[in-house]
């Protein structure tokens, strides 16, 4: 894994498909925040496997994300 630019915002970060547990730079996470917690959620590809994985998203995570400069997208109910 390339270390992340000095002054990147990491967070520790773990697949539930292969176990791994590593450490991402923001740039690799994307936020989805919908209309409900249901259609809230952070997604990144684990570097290990390169599975694509998809966890909910709470308020406090959210903060976090955002917080760390990490992609959002809002998703707005038609």
């Amino acid at each position: 894994m390339i270390p992340a630019a000095p002054g990147t915002v990491v967070f520790k970060a773990a697949c539930p498909d292969c176990r791994g547990r590593f450490e991402l730079a923001s740039d690799a996470f994307r936020l989805a925040i919908g209309v409900s917690r249901r259609t809230t959620f952070y997604s990144f590809t684990c570097p290990d496997c390169g599975s694509t994985v998809r966890k909910p998203a709470g308020e406090r995570i959210v903060e976090l994300l955002t917080g760390g400069g990490v992609r959002t997208l809002r998703v707005h109910s038609t």
